[in-house]
């Protein structure tokens, strides 16, 4: 009987104290329902968890933002919507990886500076040579960091790079980077096959930069996936472990 009553009090103890998810401002909520986003992206939704993705991200209506590396836009579109027309999004694309992917640039050419999207201004720059016309409060990245240490985009320099990053930003702006996990101690050696790379090693990158870690999401982790399938597999596909990482500058 002790136990079973040791059990419940346990049980209610960490039920009591668990943290409550935030809840999501209205605008972060009428930009995830934005009735011009196509189905391919809604479908992605369960697993991509926006809401709880963008709060803690901080961005508000108002911001200018960079979309770095956007792919076809799924959160160019989001992002577009919460900052709302005092608002601007760069969606910026290297020109390394549009010769890769060049969908992705049709598709942000698609919408970008349209009726329901007139925020949103495309830009193609070697990865060398970044450059962002305006000081950003925000510059968001979104599973394609690891990409800058691979072979097709040249290996840059990621302390020039990031730089330049912390550079664009305003006084107490964040760089949040979210990408694929890979094994702790792996540094930067999975971005190429398994398009994965370790947290640390991002860390390490960033502060280098000058910039301060703010923090980190753990509502993309997932604790099932071992590290040593590529993000692609079957098996794994929209459900790898996933780290959001927040920097500010200073």
């Amino acid at each position: 009987m002790r136990l079973c009553l040791l059990f419940a009090t346990l049980v209610l103890a960490a039920t009591v104290s668990a943290p409550a998810p935030a809840a999501s401002p209205s605008y972060i909520a009428a930009a995830i329902s934005d009735a011009a986003r196509p189905d391919s992206d809604r479908a992605q939704d369960e697993h991509r968890k926006p809401a709880d993705v963008m709060v803690f991200t901080g961005i508000k209506p108002g911001d200018t933002v960079v979309d770095l590396m956007p792919g076809s836009g799924y959160y160019t579109r989001i992002l577009s919507k919460i900052v709302g027309p005092s608002g601007k999004v760069y969606a910026l694309q290297p020109e390394e990886m549009d010769k890769i992917a060049p969908k992705g640039l049709q598709s942000l050419k698609s919408f970008a500076g349209t009726a329901a999207y007139p925020n949103v201004v495309v830009l193609v720059q070697p990865v060398t040579t970044l450059a962002i016309p305006a000081k950003v409060d925000m510059i968001w990245t979104s599973q394609n960091y690891h990409d800058l240490h691979d072979p097709f985009m040249g290996k840059p320099d990621m302390t020039r790079l990031d730089r330049a990053l912390f550079d664009a930003l305003k006084p107490g702006g964040v760089l949040v980077v979210l990408d694929h996990a890979a094994a702790p101690g792996s540094g930067t050696s999975r971005t190429d096959d398994l398009h994965r790379i370790d947290p640390a090693a991002v860390k390490a990158e960033v502060t280098g930069a000058g910039f301060v870690f703010a923090g980190e999401s753990d509502v993309l982790r997932n604790p099932a996936d071992n590290h040593t399938l590529g993000i692609r597999d079957a098996s794994l596909r929209g459900q790898t472990d996933r780290f959001i990482l927040s920097f500010r500058k200073p």
